[in-house]
């Protein structure tokens, strides 16, 4: 199970993250564009994937992910519930939240290194 710190190093450790606030709680951006918020409460993060990545991460784990209610949801937006989460699952959600929302040129750059 991941903590709350680590998901918060985790996302920190990807290329040009920075961490703002975002209404009660915070959000990290990259290139001015959320990737995820974390909940106040701290037990759960919202990641922005495509709707078809979203699609098949939540199928495949249905315990651990869930699309956000309403339009958001069916733009991406997904919810994690961090206690059902290891931290290498984690990391793996969090750079593909990361490479769905970074500029191209910090794709190349990634891709090149």
């Amino acid at each position: 199970m991941a903590t709350i710190k680590e998901v918060r190093a985790i996302a920190q450790a990807l290329p040009e993250v920075v961490e703002t606030p975002h209404f009660d709680s915070s959000s990290m951006r990259v290139a001015g564009k959320i990737l995820c918020t974390f909940t106040p409460e701290g037990d759960r993060i919202v990641l922005k994937f495509t709707p078809e990545d979203q699609h098949n991460l939540v199928a495949d784990d249905p315990g651990a992910l869930a699309p956000v209610t309403g339009a958001w949801g069916r733009k991406g937006w997904t919810e994690a519930r961090i206690a059902s989460l290891d931290a290498i699952r984690l990391e793996s959600l969090r750079r593909l939240a990361w490479a769905t929302v970074a500029p191209k040129r910090l794709l190349k750059a990634v891709r090149s290194a």
